[in-house]
């Protein structure tokens, strides 16, 4: 299945979220959703994927094998690669 970007919401959408967001919290009917007091079996990140880009990318060995011993369990050294790259822009962003 090929990812594609969101088209965004039409006018009537908007209108919608707009008129929804208008209402007191008292107006809106949440019988029908379950509370959830418990959130020890959430997970982060479950519906959010950003698109991956495949490339060649040459790192000095010690690097590579520093990530491949200290990668969490169940996780790719190249996730924790990536996950070291974002924190650095995260970090160095303006």
């Amino acid at each position: 299945m090929k990812k594609e970007p969101s088209k965004g919401l039409t006018a009537e959408q908007k209108a919608q979220i707009e008129a929804l967001a208008a209402l007191p919290d008292e107006a809106i009917n949440t019988n029908d959703i379950p509370e959830v007091k418990d959130r020890s079996g959430a997970r982060r990140g479950v519906f959010y994927r950003p698109l991956k880009q495949q490339i060649t990318l040459q790192l000095d060995a010690d690097l590579i094998d520093w990530f491949k011993q200290h990668h969490p369990e169940g996780e790719g050294y190249q996730t924790s690669i990536n996950r070291a790259l974002r924190e650095y822009v995260k970090h160095h962003q303006s």
